[in-house]
C-alpha cells in the first residue's frame, strides 16, 4: 500500500512526489494561484493604461484661475464654455458657487428668523437660466464686478426675485 510517504536515508518521513495525494495539493495550489495571477495581471494591465491616459495634453485648472475674490472674477468663471481648456471645471465651480451661496441665505434667513433677502419664485428658474441672468445682470452694473460675489450674487437675486410685502 502506497501511503504517500518514503522513508529517506536517515531522514524522517517525507513526501513522495509521485504520489496521487501530492498531485492533488498541486492541482488545488494551481487552482488557488490562478486568480491571484490573473489580478496581478490586471493590476499591471491598469498601471500601463493609466499613464498613457494621463499623458494626453489636458490643460489643468490651477489655484490662481479659481480664486473668486469679486463678483467680476466669478462672472468671467460663468461665462466660460466647455470648449475652453479649463471651461468644464469653470462652470462646475460656477454652479457649485452659486447653489451654495443660495442654500446658505435659506438656512441662515431660516435660523436669524429674518425676513429673506430674495425670494423664490414658482415655478424655479432651470440653474442654468439663472447664473445666464446673473452674468447678464453683472454685466449691466459693472459697479458690482469689484463686490465680494457672495454679495454680487445676493444684490442679483434680490433685484430679480424681490419678495412681495
Amino acid at each position: 500500500m502506497n501511503t504517500g510517504y518514503a522513508l529517506t536515508k536517515g531522514g524522517p518521513l517525507n513526501r513522495d512526489a509521485s504520489s496521487p495525494m501530492v498531485a492533488t495539493k498541486e492541482r488545488t495550489m494551481k487552482r488557488r494561484q490562478k486568480p491571484f495571477l490573473l489580478a496581478v495581471m490586471a493590476a499591471l494591465a491598469v498601471m500601463t493604461i493609466i499613464p498613457a491616459v494621463r499623458a494626453q495634453p489636458v490643460a489643468d485648472p490651477t489655484e490662481t484661475d479659481f480664486q473668486v475674490m469679486t463678483t467680476g472674477d466669478l462672472v468671467r468663471l460663468c461665462e466660460a464654455t466647455p470648449a475652453d481648456a479649463t471651461g468644464i471645471a469653470a462652470l462646475h465651480f460656477c454652479h457649485g458657487f452659486a447653489v451654495g451661496a443660495y442654500q446658505y441665505h435659506q438656512i441662515a434667513a431660516a435660523a436669524e428668523a429674518k425676513p429673506p433677502l430674495f425670494c423664490e419664485p414658482r415655478p424655479r428658474p432651470m440653474r442654468n437660466e439663472a447664473v445666464a441672468g446673473f452674468v447678464s445682470w453683472a454685466k449691466q452694473n459693472p459697479q458690482a464686478m469689484n463686490t465680494l460675489p457672495v454679495e454680487g450674487i445676493f444684490r442679483y437675486l434680490a433685484q430679480r426675485y424681490p419678495c412681495r410685502r
